[in-house]
């Protein structure tokens, strides 16, 4: 079986589109073969700056020969019918079959597709992939028409077997395919031929091209932290720099290199953004004091003086650069000593958002839903409203300007500079937190309070201007900001009337926006914003095992605002279905609910209330009828105190007694008064049960 070895050689392609688009060629690639009749037995994607490449192993060598067979006309049809099966099949008439059917005699022709050599399907598929390449954004140059992410220089394809290998033939565009690529740019001009993929990347390694990326990387890190553990120094982590890097450089050399002594007292986190942003350094630290010292950078070649000229050069660029961040930091530090209140007032100039005015503005109503929500979370209210109202001072700061991704830690620097509290200075960098699902989540009540303000507020803001999200759409991280409330909620062991808060912070927005709705509106709004909650805890509890159906019931009930609450109870009520009793409980009740639905819709009439067990006849019927009065009263007093599990188990104890009554007792005796008392008990069934959960709204 032969081997296909494909390369498409450019100029430089951007490092964030290498590792997909090596995925999209080995897709696009492979299953362009797979639709054209090929197997293979494994296929492996490469990239490099300057090259994609995929190797594809155990080829077949041509696809198979294929039998179709055509129904066709009667054979009495007439003439033109015929004619035009014969042209569609490519037959002649002597080359059909005739054969007896139901319908009488019939044509049918068998076509034969022979089967295509894989040179010939390789380029075919080839040249589909490159001329319809998904690139997020590609580039034409020169005459032709074909577009790439950067200017096409040569394509390799071959086509090895026991016998030896050959070049598929291919011209796109006037580049023809051969079996030669390129090594370095500097190190190893010129150009080499290979015979197969071992051969390929070996020669590649040898003109001082490394050709797997997962191979640059660690060598790359290996030899970083090999540098900095000879200094007594570690590398901070960066998995996403160390991933770009890779895609940067062919052949990575490590050089590590001082940061002059008079940036070594900024903090670490300036330190670390604006060398990673603008100069894609590592940062190098001291363990003992957490001081960054020094950087990591990664050169694509070798040079004589072993890199000197290059680090040199790093150093001074790095300089200037970390020259402006310590001039920001002084600055902010100066303003921030003198007091917030300036960079408060910069805020009435800054707009949060056309239609929700200023960031002043909204820093006025995060304050406000914080205090709201400071006895609920165990925090002081008006420190919470303190807290709230210097959280996004550090917006106004120059370094927040330059750097956006370090506001709140910047807040927190800045607030500590100012004089205020730690647990304040703690708010301006917790209060963003969560932004991922593996983001930590605040526990400091302050913190808390002030995060969950922030989110609350967002997301009324947005439903108020209706800017939903919609479909894969949203612009504004609305999601993101409805999971970080449940995880705080959640994490935190919260009970919060959202309806209510939502209801509130939306009252806050129309008093500044008062064409965009009423109080009736804003219930309206808040009723649809808690939707999209449900929706989003539905998302967050399906990742923890629970079932959709299993959240449903929990959310038909009372109280389903409360979303810890509703959490906690579709835990435990998927605890109770687990067992085999609270398993056939849920059938009891469905039976149970069905025969009285039936009922009632023949009847006209509701049975909600009036069993007696004085009518009861047989001792499984008084037997239930002790059951859902024992179980009632457990259930009430359980739910009072959110004591859910012990809701649960209490209603999955009614299973023995359900099961007992409907194999003792028939439903629609008779007797009329009979019927009535135990549809009526069976409403009762109904009504304990939904005071845990709606169980009509569980599957199977």
């Amino acid at each position: 079986m032969p081997n296909l070895l494909i390369e498409l050689f450019s100029e430089e392609i951007p490092a964030r589109m290498q590792r997909k688009a090596a995925e999209n060629l080995k897709t696009l690639v492979t299953n362009g073969l797979v639709d054209a009749g090929l197997t293979y037995a494994g296929a492996q994607a490469f990239c490099t700056p300057r090259r994609l490449a995929l190797a594809v192993e155990g080829l077949t060598a041509e696809s198979p020969t294929l039998h179709e067979e055509r129904k066709g006309p009667k054979v009495d049809a007439p003439e033109a019918a015929i004619e035009g099966f014969l042209r569609g099949a490519g037959l002649t008439r002597e080359q059909l079959e005739e054969r007896d059917t139901p319908k009488g005699k019939i044509f049918f022709a068998t076509i034969e597709k022979p089967g295509q050599s894989a040179q010939v399907i390789v380029a075919d598929v080839l040249e589909k992939t490159v001329r319809n390449f998904p690139w997020p954004k590609s580039m034409r140059w020169g005459s032709g028409s074909l577009r790439w992410v950067r200017p096409l220089h040569s394509i390799l394809c071959l086509l090895e077997d026991e016998s030896g290998s050959e070049i598929v033939p291919l011209d796109i565009d006037g580049i023809k395919s051969g079996d030669s690529t390129e090594g370095h740019r500097l190190m190893s001009p010129g150009r080499f031929s290979v015979a197969n993929f071992e051969q390929y990347e070996a020669r590649l390694k040898k003109a001082h091209v490394i050709l797997d990326s997962e191979e640059r990387a660690q060598h790359i890190w290996q030899d970083a932290i090999n540098q900095a553990f000879a200094s007594g120094l570690d590398v901070v982590e960066d998995t996403a720099l160390l991933s770009e890097v890779a895609g940067l450089v062919e052949w990575p050399v490590v050089l590590m290199g001082q940061i002059g002594q008079s940036f070594l007292d900024l903090p670490p986190e300036v330190l670390q953004t604006s060398m990673k942003e603008h100069q894609k350094f590592f940062s190098v630290k001291n363990a003992q004091t957490g001081r960054i010292e020094r950087f990591i950078t990664v050169a694509n070649r070798e040079t004589v003086d072993n890199g000197d000229t290059i680090l040199a050069g790093n150093q001074k660029v790095l300089a200037a650069r970390l020259s402006d961040a310590k001039f920001f930091w002084e600055n902010d530090l100066r303003v921030a000593k003198a007091g917030l209140d300036v960079w408060r007032e910069k805020l009435k100039n800054v707009t949060f958002h056309n239609k929700l005015g200023s960031q002043d503005a909204r820093i006025e109503r995060i304050s406000a839903l914080a205090r709201d929500l400071a006895s609920a979370v165990g925090a002081h209210p008006e420190a919470a409203q303190e807290a709230a109202g210097v959280a996004k001072l550090d917006l106004s700061s120059e370094m927040v300007y330059e750097f956006p991704e370090l506001q709140g830690l910047m807040g927190r620097y800045y607030a500590q500079a100012a004089g205020l509290s730690s647990e304040v200075a703690a708010v301006c960098e917790e209060h963003y937190a969560p932004l991922g699902p593996q983001d930590a989540v605040p526990s400091a009540p302050l913190s808390v309070a002030v995060s969950l303000a922030d989110k609350l507020d967002t997301l009324t803001g947005f439903w108020a201007i209706d800017e939903k999200p919609t479909g894969s759409k949203d612009p504004f991280a609305l999601r993101r900001a409805a999971l970080g409330v449940i995880r705080l909620v959640r994490e935190n062991g919260l009970s919060l009337k959202l309806e209510t808060l939502l209801t509130a912070q939306l009252e806050r927005h129309f008093a500044n926006l008062p064409a965009q709705g009423t109080k009736a509106a804003g219930s309206e709004i808040a009723q649809d914003l808690l939707v999209f909650f449900h929706d989003r805890l539905k998302v967050h509890l399906k990742d923890e095992g629970i079932r959709h159906d299993v959240i449903d019931a929990c959310l038909s009930t009372d109280r389903n605002d409360d979303l810890n609450l509703v959490a906690t109870r579709a835990t435990a009520l998927g605890q109770v279905l687990a067992t085999d009793e609270g398993a056939n409980l849920v059938q009891g009740f469905k039976r149970a609910n069905n025969i009285l639905s039936q009922a009632e819709s023949k009847d006209g009439v509701e049975y909600s209330f009036g069993a007696n067990v004085k009518f009861a006849e047989s001792d499984e019927e008084r037997s239930l009828f002790t059951a859902l009065d024992a179980a009632e009263a457990t259930i009430q007093s359980a739910m009072s105190e959110d004591a859910h599990e012990d809701a649960m188990t209490a209603m999955a104890q009614l299973r023995g007694p359900v099961d007992a009554f409907f194999e003792a007792v028939q439903i629609n005796a008779e007797n009329e008064v009979l019927r009535r008392n135990r549809l009526n008990l069976l409403s009762r069934i109904r009504t304990v049960c939904g005071r845990v959960a709606d169980l009509s709204r569980l599957e199977g």
